[in-house]
């Protein structure tokens, strides 16, 4: 069996992308992605799983004429973003007979998106099944994994799921398999955190129903394939639950010292008292890398110096960030400093509406940190110590 198959009848068809290095203008790809695709093949039909961005479509075409198919009857699509959708016309053309399955709103998104005719649509209900012959797949409805209209496929026999974002990462690997797990493990958390955390508990309950069924194998439509289920699903219940770590998160910036010797300080402080800490220049920071600490942990520390009458334009965007990803985080303060006056804490105070994390009083310093401001960080670290120490 060649290495680019899940089983004898089951190919990967998709495409990787090497030097892809940002996702959606936002995200970092720091080791690029995949767009993965999958073709099964039925003893009486020829169904296609989703496709693969438009600037890759050569390579699934590729892909799919070293398999020298008939036909293609079925694109079975799972999500309408383009990084899956977005060769369905050019596979349209290539394969005319081919008809997409998917649900109604899907149906609607890719109507509107990559303006398919109506004649060309299945649309298929929760829980449906549709037979390939000697092969069954379940559709199973998995919204906001991380859009709408998300779904999954369920190949029963083999108990394969097909997850679509669902359980994915961005990892360019020549391997179809995961193969490295701490890798994977990774990468899985960076994509959980940036693109599944603001739905975390749609998710949870979404994976309530991928655990009511007997998989065995989880092939997501971005980074390598899950021969070991167990290990993606338990880092899901992981990430999912309500649980917090021991755990500090700064984002900061310094533009004249002041606000870092706060922050090295702080950072001494909790470290002393057993807590661990993340700091985030801003200035350097892979966003992602911030993300992926929000996942856990249970405070969050702003650090900023004013500018203008606010929070650096910099700090301000992290903290967007943040309120838009949704942490489970338990505890948020700020510490900085301000020249002649200004309104920082009310601006990023105003920034969190989506947080419910409690707000520990802020400190902020006139100029450089005196005596008074180091005692109020002792305070805050205390404080946080005491907190942590009730975390359930």
């Amino acid at each position: 069996m060649s290495s680019q198959q899940l089983t004898s009848d089951i190919f990967y068809v998709g495409a990787r992308d090497w030097d892809r290095r940002l996702f959606d203008e936002l995200i970092p790809l720091p080791d690029g992605t995949t767009y993965n695709a999958y073709l099964i093949k039925g003893s009486e039909k020829i169904a296609l799983l989703d496709t693969v961005d438009p600037a890759k479509e050569q390579v699934l075409f590729s892909n799919l004429e070293k398999l020298n198919l008939p036909r293609i009857d079925y694109v079975i699509s799972h999500h309408a973003e383009q990084d899956h959708s977005g060769a369905i016309p050019a596979v349209l053309k290539k394969y005319p007979m081919a008809n997409i399955v998917t649900n109604p709103k899907c149906r609607m998104f890719l109507s509107e998106h990559l303006l398919i005719p109506d004649e060309k649509f299945i649309v298929i209900k929760d829980r449906e099944t549709l037979s390939l012959g000697n092969k069954t797949l379940q559709f199973i409805f998995t919204p906001w994994v991380h859009w709408p209209e998300t779904m999954s496929t369920f190949f029963i026999e083999d108990g394969i799921l097909f997850s679509c974002d669902f359980f994915g990462s961005h990892l360019s690997t020549s391997e179809v398999f995961s193969a490295d797990s701490a890798k994977v493990y990774s990468s899985a958390k960076r994509y959980f955190a940036e693109i599944m955390m603001p739905f975390r508990p749609i998710v949870r309950q979404n994976l309530e129903k991928v655990k009511s069924l007997d998989v065995k194998m989880i092939a997501p439509s971005h980074g390598p394939v899950h021969r070991d289920p167990n290990f993606i699903i338990s880092a899901y219940e992981d990430w999912t639950s309500d649980r917090v770590k021991n755990e500090v998160v700064i984002p900061y910036v310094s533009m004249h010292g002041s606000t870092e010797t706060m922050v090295n300080y702080f950072v001494d402080l909790l470290t002393e008292r057993g807590v661990t800490v993340l700091p985030f220049n801003l200035s350097k920071t892979d966003i992602g890398e911030l993300a992926m600490a929000l996942v856990d942990a249970a405070t969050v520390v702003i650090g900023s110096p004013t500018v203008i009458l606010g929070a650096h334009p910099v700090v301000a965007h992290a903290v967007f960030l943040t309120n838009f990803l949704r942490p489970k985080t338990r505890y948020i303060s700020i510490i900085g400093s301000y020249g002649w006056g200004g309104k920082m804490i009310e601006q990023l105070s105003g920034m969190i509406g989506n947080l419910t994390a409690e707000i520990l009083p802020p400190v902020i310093a006139k100029g450089y940190p005196k005596d008074a401001d180091f005692q109020a960080l002792v305070g805050l670290a205390d404080r946080i110590l005491e907190k942590h120490q009730h975390l359930s």
